[in-house]
């Protein structure tokens, strides 16, 4: 049976007088609650507020199908009263009984009357409060992090898997061209004794690769074209594998006249083998200089994802703010998809700057992101990043030709958890982290100028800390 010795227990109602502690039983309820039993869900109406008074209750939020921890209360706190206090009308998460629990609950009119008579629950009130929303959005803050983290590393993944691919079906390749060239090479070998027709291999060896090197793309229809013109003369000059030498001979930029100087200078009989010698070396070394630029491209990407982490270097540095901006760039490079263009108006006189590298990064990730975001409902537009020199302040501004930000949302889009997107697309901590980062960490500045088609944010930062 509940009783007021029960309520003295609680911190909050510890100095309250008896004549209130009665009226207070009068005002609640007590209830119990089994193992795994839910305790108001969220969306329920905010009604009541709770002091557990024996057991543990977990609150619980979910997004999507991932259920997120927030905080496990344990006996003689009070729980429920955040909603109230903000005056939202719902609970934004649910409680769940860990073990069999004892709850004491009254409702929100008998909460707001003792806000206003006792001012010993009033001061405790508020002070949990502000410990808790500090909490609350601490928690966020780390949820949203983690998010983009795992954003930048899927999109990672598949920048990586692309070049790895490439070279992984560059190599395979090579394996089969090495086991056609080497027996090429020895009949070859049996035909051509002449030193003269010797050397004359050797040139056109060296002539073909310096063309291939240097030959232009061509568009389909013209290539094709080719096609059909070089295996037509293979073909008329009694070489089998015509149409299988064909697109690796155009592909080197080689022409039917260029054929020609071969079928003149050596003997028929070594014509096949001759080519496909030569096609073998053709296609070998363009593999080679697929597999090096598929390899170039993997080591750019690992040193982006270094130089955007900062790794094994200090919190506080030297900080290159293009380089930052360029990394940045790498690892959102999956999201531009060739549909938005980036437009640079880099001061390269710019010194650098004490920072803290790896947050300031986050600043460009989130800003840039949210440029991606405007521009991805049209499936194109421009974004522009701008970087001068002020007296002692850098300024990076980061621009979108999008549809703006609505008047009235301007004020608050630096406020933390509040958002212009739809509901599940953005928890509204993005620009706070923004902003957070800028003013408070980096003791900068950041505001947004905003017109139909022109939205853009500019970030001041001080050449020195402190």
């Amino acid at each position: 049976m509940l009783d007021i010795e029960t309520l003295q227990r609680v911190p909050l109602f510890a100095n309250l007088p008896e004549e209130r502690l009665h009226w207070l039983l009068g005002e609640g309820r007590e209830l119990w609650l089994e193992p795994g039993q839910i305790h108001r869900a969220a969306g329920e109406p905010a009604d009541y507020v709770f002091v557990i008074l024996e057991g543990e209750i977990q609150i619980v939020k979910h997004e999507g199908q991932q259920e997120i921890l927030l905080v496990t209360h344990v006996p003689y706190t009070l729980y429920g009263e955040l909603p109230i206090l903000t005056g939202d009308p719902h609970y934004w998460a649910s409680g769940r009984a860990q073990v069999r629990c004892r709850i004491f609950e009254f409702g929100k009119e008998a909460f707001w009357e003792m806000l206003s008579s006792c001012s010993c629950v009033t001061t405790s009130i508020l002070r949990t409060m502000a410990l808790r929303m500090q909490a609350v959005q601490t928690l966020s803050q780390h949820r949203e992090k983690l998010v983009a983290l795992g954003n930048l590393a899927a999109g990672l993944a598949h920048e990586l898997n692309n070049p790895a691919a490439a070279a992984q079906r560059a190599a395979r390749r090579l394996q089969e061209i090495f086991q056609v060239l080497q027996p090429a090479a020895l009949q070859l070998g049996r035909q051509v004794v002449d030193c003269e027709q010797q050397a004359f291999l050797v040139g056109l060896q060296r002539e073909a690769l310096a063309r291939a090197a240097s030959t232009s793309r061509l568009d389909p229809l013209t290539r094709s074209d080719r096609e059909e013109e070089i295996a037509a003369w293979l073909e008329t000059h009694g070489v089998t594998q015509c149409w299988q030498l064909a697109p690796t001979l155009v592909g080197a930029g080689l022409d039917t006249d260029w054929l020609a100087k071969i079928a003149e200078r050596m003997p028929a009989p070594a014509l096949d083998k001759v080519l496909v010698w030569l096609e073998a070396n053709l296609s070998g070394v363009g593999l080679l200089t697929e597999l090096v630029q598929s390899t170039e491209r993997i080591s750019k990407l690992v040193k982006s994802i270094k130089d955007y982490s900062y790794l094994d270097q200090a919190p506080l540095q030297e900080v290159d703010i293009h380089q930052g901006l360029e990394s940045t760039l790498t690892m959102l490079g999956h999201r531009l998809n060739g549909s938005i263009a980036v437009e640079r108006d880099y001061d390269y006189t710019l010194p650098a700057i004490t920072a803290y590298g790896s947050e300031l990064n986050q600043v460009w990730t989130n800003l840039i992101d949210n440029a991606i975001d405007a521009l991805e409902a049209n499936g194109c537009g421009c974004i522009r990043i701008r970087t001068r020199h002020e007296h002692e302040v850098v300024l990076v501004e980061i621009a979108d030709d999008g549809p703006g930000i609505p008047a009235a949302a301007q004020s608050h889009i630096f406020d933390p958890f509040f958002t212009t997107k739809a509901v599940g697309e953005g928890t509204g901590l993005g620009l706070h982290i923004v902003y957070q980062v800028v003013v408070v960490q980096h003791h900068g500045d950041v505001r947004l100028l905003c017109e139909p088609g022109d939205t853009r944010f500019q970030v001041r930062l001080p050449l020195r800390i402190g």
